[in-house]
């Protein structure tokens, strides 16, 4: 538990520097003489066909198509469109998604061990605001009822304990959070911070919005807060005072945790926001607690993506969006055809990142200036016996201080069974020291074998008792995983223009901060812009 009394997100932490240098390409060998190869897969999302959308020369149209409504990207936004105009009842619409699966980042995998995530892998409880999110969990029966006003989860997709713990001066701790070593001024700052996250998020602004909220766009318009996001969040942090070693290496894993970015890259309302946003709203103390499944986010997306199976129409490559008299034409490379399909519609929604959609629609969609993302590895490792560890017990998200890489959360935490033997451990890396281009070559250049003995050394340093008991190692690519909260962007680029109807835009990415509420909130708010638009009577999620 953190300071504030709830649990500290994951994906990353503090930042030694041995799998540092080893993701930078030096310091460390990819492979010892005599080591045997060991099994696994390295694979990402298609590469082939975004290039391809890149590049362009696909064939003229060949084949016509009618919707009232074309939703381009299957990623959250884009589910969460389809979802938001399904709840509705308008039943005419199609989404195109480029890969052979919906999902996006939230996508999931399976072996003969456990299901588990290929990004994206928990949800917080949601606060108050973050009304859709909770018609969402309703309707999927992750909220089961309600008590003395507040809803009720179902305790079986809540993270079982423990949730955390952290390997801190040679032993497991509980919490994320160093305790125990610090100096009488370090665990001063550490308080200090803490109690101003604490104000930050008690915090309504003059508008009567929260200082800060997710969605964001439910926070408060303050002078004062929004001046926050043209400095760096390094650069705040130095002129607090709060230089404490102990307390900036935990500042640093927020920041690679949420924005997979070094605390100088992103702005300090992005930086404070981690701390200050989260106020779970739940009956039974539930709060503070997060939702997770073994094949992480994946569980939301397909539950989304079943309510609209048949009209998803994946292995579409929307490459051009144009205006056809009064509705949009939309064209779209269908991969099992080997033909171009052009779909005229009524509207649109390009539920992809910025700098997608300004390829595909020019001079509708303004350009992506300022739009930059942070480049991801997630490795999924199967073992055939559980980690152990000195100190604290195996938790579902297990963290080292002395890693560069973000530790690795437990499939089977969920799990009924008492002693599950074998699991799979899903390791995550943000290339943040990296320039993001040249991070996106590495991931392109370094080969599965490469990639496997970084991971493997790296669980072995955490948990020397793994040794003997890696049997395979996966390796998942994501070139454009987030967007990164740079200063001045989340007020700035990111509620930029806009396109005018009949197109509409939904991503993540225009509120600076990837998550699910933020993809949930863009896509089902372009959804009902679009009903809208055409006249559809509906009633708001939001």
């Amino acid at each position: 538990m953190t300071p504030l009394g709830r649990p500290v997100p994951r994906r990353a932490l503090l930042g030694g520097l041995a799998v540092a240098g080893a993701a930078a390409g030096g310091g460390t060998a990819w492979l010892r003489p005599g080591d045997p190869a060991m099994p696994g897969t390295i694979a990402g999302a298609d590469m082939a066909r975004g290039h391809r959308l890149r590049d362009g020369a696909f064939p003229p149209p060949s084949i016509e198509e009618r919707s009232g409504i074309v939703i381009a990207g299957g990623g959250i936004a884009g589910l969460s469109a389809g979802w938001a105009l399904a709840e509705a009842g308008h039943a005419d619409f199609r989404l195109l998604e480029l890969e052979d699966e919906p999902g996006g980042n939230a996508r999931g995998g399976r072996n003969a061990v456990s299901a588990y995530p290929l990004g994206a892998h928990y949800l917080p409880v949601p606060n108050r605001e973050a009304r859709g999110v909770r018609h969402l969990l309703r309707r999927l029966g992750v909220i089961v009822g309600e008590k003395d006003g507040a809803p009720v989860y179902d305790p079986y997709q809540l993270c079982a304990d423990s949730q955390e713990r952290l390997l801190w001066q040679g032993r497991y701790q509980e919490g994320l959070v160093p305790r125990t070593g610090l100096s009488v001024g370090d665990a001063a700052q550490v308080d200090a911070f803490f109690a101003a996250m604490r104000a930050f998020s008690q915090r309504v602004g003059a508008d009567g919005r929260p200082a800060f909220a997710i969605p964001i766009a439910a926070s408060s318009r303050d002078a004062d807060l929004l001046a926050l996001d043209a400095v760096p969040f390094a650069g705040w942090l130095d002129r607090q005072g709060w230089t404490a070693p102990t307390l900036r290496m935990h500042l640093r894993y927020a920041c690679r945790d949420d924005y997979g970015c070094e605390p100088h890259d992103v702005s300090a309302w992005a930086g404070i926001h981690y701390f200050a946003s989260r106020r779970g709203w739940a009956a039974d103390g539930a709060g503070d607690n997060e939702l997770t499944w073994p094949e992480g986010n994946a569980r939301l997306a397909r539950a989304m993506a079943a309510r609209f199976a048949d009209r998803i129409a994946p292995g579409r490559i929307v490459h051009r969006v144009a205006r056809a008299g009064d509705g949009l034409a939309v064209d779209a490379f269908d991969v099992a055809r080997d033909a171009t399909v052009r779909t005229l519609c009524r509207a649109a929604i390009l539920a992809m990142p910025r700098f997608v959609a300004a390829r595909v629609a020019p001079g509708l969609v303004p350009p992506a200036e300022g739009f930059g993302y942070a480049p991801w590895v997630v490795a999924n490792v199967t073992v055939d016996r559980l980690p152990g560890g000195r100190g604290a017990k195996l938790a579902w998200d297990n963290v080292s201080s002395t890693s560069a890489s973000l530790g690795y959360v437990v499939a089977t935490h969920q799990s009924l069974a008492a002693h599950p033997m074998a699991t799979v451990l899903t390791w995550y890396m943000p290339l943040s020291t990296l320039p993001p281009a040249a991070a996106r070559r590495l991931l392109v250049e370094r080969p599965l074998a490469a990639w496997q003995a970084i991971v493997r050394d790296d669980l072995l340093a955490m948990n020397p008792d793994l040794a003997g008991a890696i049997r395979r190692i996966d390796v998942w690519r994501w070139g454009h995983a987030m967007i990164r909260p740079v200063p001045g962007f989340i007020w700035g680029a990111a509620a930029a223009a806009r396109p005018r109807p009949p197109l509409f835009v939904a991503h993540s990415d225009l509120s600076g901060i990837s998550i699910f509420e933020e993809a949930h909130y863009h896509g089902t708010r372009a959804a009902e812009d679009a009903m809208r638009h055409l006249g559809h009577p509906h009633e708001s999620l939001l």
